[in-house]
């Protein structure tokens, strides 16, 4: 699965590249575009109402949730209730995935804070004196934040949670596959 905002070349590349791949449109992205047609004054109302698609149990039930929303904006806010319904299966691809991953796959934010951070550690050093300095430098967050998440109490996704994915996906075991590896 792939999570990003909606631009079209992003779109594009990841569709020839990474054939196959699930796209996910960033929940907080859509969010702010819809918003952005909807008076500010109306904006936390339906804000909430949206958000209401995101709670349901599962992709089915959130559908008709979507639908019946964007039918409730049409009136007032036929713009965004237009975004809405064109965005529908793409702001959702994330409910096709075991309830345990939901909450990682709706948005880009986790790798926009890796990010984040990588740019402020890059800042405090100012000036590297070669590439691989700069390499070495990132390489090392980035190993940090994976080992944060594969061993810290609340892992990013935990094996049981990926098996699941895996038995979506009809193949091995990944227990299996590490107690190869290892």
């Amino acid at each position: 699965m792939v999570i990003s905002d909606a631009h079209e070349g992003l779109r594009q590349a990841i569709v020839k590249i990474l054939s196959g791949a699930t796209w996910q449109r960033c929940r907080v992205h859509f969010m702010r575009n819809l918003l952005s047609t909807v008076p500010k004054g109306a904006q936390d109302t339906v804000g909430a109402v949206v958000r209401s698609v995101f709670s349901a149990p599962d992709h089915a039930t959130a559908m008709t949730q979507l639908h019946d929303v964007a039918r409730m904006l049409e009136e007032r806010f036929p713009q965004a209730a237009e975004l809405l319904e064109d965005a529908a299966e793409d702001v959702l691809a994330h409910m096709h995935f075991p309830r345990e991953h939901r909450r990682r796959l709706h948005s880009t934010n986790p790798i926009e804070r890796l990010h984040k951070e990588v740019k402020r550690r890059t800042r405090v050093v100012g000036i590297f004196p070669t590439l691989d300095s700069l390499t070495r430098m990132v390489g090392t967050l980035l190993a940090e934040q994976d080992d944060e998440w594969q061993v810290a109490d609340r892992r990013y996704f935990s094996i049981g949670s990926m098996a699941k994915v895996d038995e979506l996906e009809g193949g091995e075991d990944p227990r299996e596959l590490l107690a190869a590896i290892a």
